[in-house]
């Protein structure tokens, strides 16, 4: 089974979901074996009850497994040792270098922080790939607080997209180039 090494920030830990585990959790997601030998619970049932990105992630894993590397991670709250949302970019870099980031904290841990950090802890990790080039994040323009934690980084607004699910995004963008220049 071919994990990622876990992404550590101060309070979480993002630990890579295998393959074999993420079409597991899609299409069985009570199969318990995917949290056997875990350091971690998961009491919120994140990605258990709504598959979030899984139904998107799933089919690309299955005609690409190497494609897996760029996706879902579990938000693990150190403390308490507690999956608390998850993130996933939505796919390898492009030709361009561009890569896009989701990301999915659960209600009762949201606004404490958790996105900044995991969003920085992904952001991170991926700027140590010399075909990342550029990051971007799309949101909904009402929601506020998606749109605030990306002028944190010092995201640039570069246009809007119609996504066939989610609707009007606004495209939000950074160079890895500045993001290495950003102070945490």
């Amino acid at each position: 089974m071919t994990r990622e090494a876990v992404i550590e920030t101060p309070r979480l830990e993002l630990h890579h979901i295998a393959a074999s585990e993420l079409i597991s959790l899609f299409e069985t997601p009570e199969d318990s074996w995917i949290f056997e030998g875990k350091s971690f619970t998961n009491p919120h049932r994140e990605l258990m009850d709504n598959s979030g990105p899984l139904a998107w992630r799933v089919p690309q894993v299955k005609l690409d497994p190497g494609v897996n590397k760029w996706f879902v991670r579990w938000i693990v709250f150190k403390l308490s040792r507690e999956i608390i949302g998850s993130t996933s970019f939505h796919g390898s870099p492009d030709a361009q270098g561009m890569i896009e980031i989701g990301l999915g904290i659960n209600q009762r841990f949201q606004n404490k922080g958790y996105g900044f950090e995991a969003l920085t802890g992904m952001w991170s990790w991926a700027s140590t790939h010399p075909e990342v080039k550029t990051l971007r994040y799309t949101v909904s323009a009402d929601n506020l607080a998606s749109i605030a934690l990306v002028d944190k980084f010092g995201f640039e607004h570069v246009g809007q997209q119609l996504d066939e699910i989610d609707g009007p995004e606004e495209i939000f963008e950074l160079s890895v180039e500045k993001f290495k220049t950003l102070k945490f």
